[in-house]
């Protein structure tokens, strides 16, 4: 009977560890910056200050900009970047294209490099004076465009890198579903003379639809959280016209030392990426 009781418990005991781990760096995290959204840290000690930051928050036209931008970032990368992932896994797939491992790899790699390191090349090719883009454009005809110092430019460099960096993952992603869908649909497709088109169309894309929802839903999620790009390249300028909500977070709580309001602003984007991945999966589900 001992000993049916130690061998009940044994798992448990090996989860322990783990359990503790998971525990002191997830759960408490999350729970004492729930905390300090309704705090004030001032003359170095944490003062209860109720929904103030929130009101605070509600209040501070730079959020906005940072809400603003962020969405921008959204709607516009996250279509573009599913879409050309797409598109890309369905090209590598085709039995005429030699060399798929290369194009795979290729493709694949800008995810493996470092946030900052890319971020730091791409802010030498949008250059104004020097940069690769630019020297392009010039070749052209075209004059000189302020890819860091202008708003649109800057936000439209920010979406470019971003696109270039996240296609090739959610590309490996969907070529993976792609895979799994029998030859033999589109060889009866093609017997009933059905383009390349209407095979992505009317199979291809049915058939992956829920990874398609997964890729969709992950790079809301990173969108919403985008930091390190508009940090590197152009710093939430200019005039906090390309500052996302990850930025204007990472401002107030460690250059500003506004813990508080911080973590304010963390459990709303918390709640905005909630509804966000709710209503996907709503709209997916009533499709």
């Amino acid at each position: 009977m001992k000993l049916h009781k130690k061998t009940r418990f044994f798992p448990y005991a090996m989860l322990l560890p783990t359990i503790v781990i998971f525990a002191v760096f997830m759960i408490y995290p999350i729970l004492y910056s729930f905390y300090l959204s309704f705090t004030e840290f001032t003359g170095g000690t944490y003062n209860f200050v109720g929904l103030q930051n929130y009101i605070e928050l509600f209040h501070d036209p730079v959020f906005y900009k940072a809400l603003f931008n962020t969405f921008f970032y959204l709607i516009i990368q996250v279509p573009v970047m599913i879409s050309l992932a797409l598109l890309l896994a369905v090209l590598i797939e085709q039995k005429f294209i030699r060399g798929k491992g290369f194009f795979r790899m290729a493709t694949f790699l800008p995810t493996i490099t470092s946030l900052v390191a890319y971020s730091l090349v791409f802010k030498v090719l949008f250059n104004t004076n020097y940069g690769l883009i630019n020297y392009v454009v010039e070749l052209f005809g075209g004059e000189k465009i302020q890819w860091i110092y202008s708003a649109w430019p800057a936000r439209a460099s920010i979406i470019i890198s971003i696109t270039w960096r996240w296609v090739g993952y959610n590309m490996i992603i969907l070529l993976a579903g792609i895979q799994a869908i029998p030859t033999e649909m589109y060889e009866s497709a093609s017997l009933d003379g059905a383009n390349f088109w209407q095979q992505l169309f009317y199979i291809t894309i049915p058939a992956i639809k829920p990874i398609i929802l997964f890729t969709t839903i992950t790079s809301t999620i990173g969108t919403l959280q985008l930091f390190d790009e508009p940090y590197i390249l152009t710093q939430g300028g200019p005039n906090y016209a390309t500052i996302t909500l990850g930025e204007y977070l990472y401002d107030n709580g460690f250059t500003y030392l506004k813990f508080g309001f911080a973590s304010a602003l963390g459990y709303v984007m918390v709640i905005i990426i909630g509804l966000l991945s709710w209503l996907q999966f709503r709209v997916n589900k009533e499709e």
